[in-house]
């Protein structure tokens, strides 16, 4: 199915996704450069990304709290590979109420650092924790090139931030966070995704450790999807976070931080996604169906009866949990309500007409297979959830043959650039930073992740250098976004 008017993914991927973003109302240009609107349909996606996970947060046991999104510039300095990192990103503030300020303030473009300073405060002793703490909130990174959803100025996102008492439960914390995250990405967004480390080269700023989970878009490049970092003692060190441990001695707390944004709305776009427009996986769907009534207006009776039978439909849908919307605008065709549907990518559709009622049975239509099933009508409440959980498993499966599918092993670094025109390639590195930036530059490929399962690399050769391997296990490569 091809979009009317619009660009073919195999044509131009990135012209079919800027076009969708808007053609679904997910986005809107603001006055401020790089940053976007989240309308409505768009904001109800992330909405219920929020519900799931903030459910699943606290049933491991953590708490929401919120701070300020102005941070002192001084707090960024006393961590060396921290301000390194995130200066070039910065949007600072330096005049207020009329005046410069005495010191300026960034806008929070992550928050590790004023966190620290208030965790040095509430922690004294080791009865203190751990603690165990997210914020939802907004970020600022001055982003050069921006793309809605995938990197914007602003974007939305949460930021757990934990303190431990030691290194072993700071890992297991990092380690747990991540599998929430592709717990999430799979059993909600249908996207499968790989778990790994990341290397020296793409951890993150001021980590000892950065876990990730990369998911393949359906142009066979990678997207990081949600990271979770150990950051030892670093920020502790840092902001003098000390307690009193078991034995009365001092020292310094382990910690973690942990973020997924609006980036998985992406994700979700280009995993997913078809020349026809979005696919949206139904657990997260702002509308898992929409019921269209058809009936002439001229036809008052019909147009009464079908409403009637409609509106009853989606009462006994949304009792069983169902988010459905009746599309019952009367300026607008049912062809063309198709079409919108179709684009904002709803998992079913449901026709409902005069000739309907009278057959007992309504068509549903399928968004992921394209087919038109009559259902009877009395069986629609009981028949549409148990269509959504397959829908659901079907999308997952898709994505996931499709994403082995594109996966390759290279033994030469001839094979690697050869096949990472076709997506990603399992093979050695030795981990020299030098000759991953080196891969970086002559193939635009870095290594996505050392995974945490995956082919063992035991007495082979980097595929770059010819030196042994650097890790257990080969790596995975991949262009990205």
């Amino acid at each position: 199915m091809a979009k009317r008017g619009g660009t073919p993914q195999s044509k131009d991927f990135s012209a079919w996704y800027n076009e969708v973003v808007y053609d679904a109302d997910l986005v809107d240009l603001s006055p401020v450069r790089g940053s976007f609107v989240i309308r409505p349909y768009g904001y109800a996606l992330w909405e219920n990304v929020q519900r799931e996970l903030d459910a699943m947060f606290k049933a491991t046991g953590h708490q929401n709290l919120y701070f300020p999104m102005l941070i002192p510039m001084s707090y960024f300095e006393r961590e060396a590979e921290h301000v390194e990192g995130f200066s070039p990103e910065l949007a600072v503030v330096t005049h207020a109420g009329g005046k410069e300020l005495e010191e300026p303030l960034a806008i929070r473009p992550t928050s590790e650092t004023i966190i620290g300073e208030l965790y040095a405060k509430w922690i004294q002793s080791y009865r203190d924790l751990p603690l165990l703490y997210n914020q939802w909130c907004n970020v600022m990174r001055w982003e050069m090139r921006t793309r809605p959803f995938l990197r914007t100025s602003e974007f939305l996102w949460q930021e757990g931030h934990t303190a431990h008492a030691t290194a072993e439960e700071a890992l297991e914390e990092t380690r747990r966070m991540l599998d929430v995250y592709a717990d999430f990405a799979e059993r909600f967004a249908a996207i499968p995704v790989v778990k790994g480390e990341k290397s020296a080269a793409e951890r993150f700023a001021g980590a000892v450790q950065t876990l990730t989970i990369e998911a393949m878009m359906r142009d066979g490049k990678a997207l990081q999807s949600g990271t979770s970092h150990y950051l030892g003692e670093n920020f502790a060190r840092a902001f003098d976070i000390t307690f009193n441990d078991v034995h009365n001695e001092q020292a310094y707390v382990h910690t973690t931080s942990w973020g997924l944004s609006t980036r998985i709305i992406g994700a979700i776009i280009m995993t997913h996604g078809d020349d026809a427009g979005l696919i949206l996986p139904p657990r997260l769907a702002p509308y898992q169906v929409v019921l269209v009534p058809i009936a002439r207006g001229s036809d008052a009776e019909a147009v009464a009866r079908v409403g009637e039978q409609a509106r009853a439909t989606a009462a006994a849908l949304t009792e069983r949990g169902v988010r459905v919307h009746v599309d019952d605008r009367a300026e607008i065709s049912p062809g063309r309500k198709f079409h919108e549907w179709e684009r904002k990518g709803v998992p079913l559709r449901i026709e409902l007409g005069p000739k309907d009622l009278e057959a007992g049975t309504a068509p549903v239509a399928d968004r992921l297979s394209g087919e038109k099933e009559p259902v009877p009508i009395h069986d629609l409440p009981e028949a549409i959830p148990l269509r959504l959980e397959a829908f659901h498993d079907r999308l997952f499966e898709r994505a996931r043959a499709f994403r082995d599918a594109r996966i390759g092993h290279a033994e030469t670094y001839d094979e690697l650039k050869a096949k990472l025109e076709d997506g990603w390639v399992w093979a050695t590195h030795c981990g020299d930073p030098e000759s991953e930036k080196r891969i970086q530059e002559e193939t635009k490929a870095t290594v996505r992740c050392i995974p945490l399962e995956g082919p063992s690399a035991e007495g082979t050769t980097c595929v770059h250098t010819g030196a042994p391997s650097g890790y257990p296990r080969k790596v995975l490569f991949g262009r990205a976004y």
